[in-house]
């Protein structure tokens, strides 16, 4: 599985993975299952992808940049794709931040569910992208 990126001379504490249990545990509710669940979905389609811990207490998962992150909110889980704009959702799974240029989510409301084979393909097609542009950047 992926881990934490440690900083050089960054102090010492709980890891990225670690923070993002913690936060699944503390929600406690629908919001923490639904988080653990596509937490599970990424790892399940990345081995490799790395957990972060960025601004001030949100998840995130990178591979060669930032695929998703993924917040909750009162009545609502995001999960936000860095570029989602650039790729294909012919499963129709972005709902939210569609007028924008770059990014795409995923809101998941209290009952609702994603279907993982076209999550976990949304989560490839954004690796992809991202080798995509390492490539062309060396």
């Amino acid at each position: 599985m992926g881990q934490s990126m440690k900083r050089p001379g960054a102090h010492p504490g709980p890891s990225a993975s670690e923070l993002i249990s913690k936060r699944i545990t503390d929600l406690g509710d629908w919001r923490g299952e639904t988080l653990r669940r596509m937490r599970r979905l990424i790892r399940e389609a990345d081995p490799d992808v790395i957990e972060e811990w960025k601004w001030m207490g949100t998840p995130v998962w990178s591979h060669d940049g930032i695929l998703c992150t993924g917040e909750s909110y009162k009545v609502v889980v995001k999960l936000t794709f860095a570029r989602g704009a650039s790729l294909k959702d012919p499963a129709r799974l972005f709902n939210a931040s569609l007028d924008g240029n770059t990014r795409r989510a995923i809101d998941i409301h209290e009952g609702e569910t994603v279907d993982d084979s076209a999550f976990k393909a949304l989560i490839r097609q954004a690796i992809a992208f991202n080798n995509s542009r390492k490539s062309k950047q060396t």
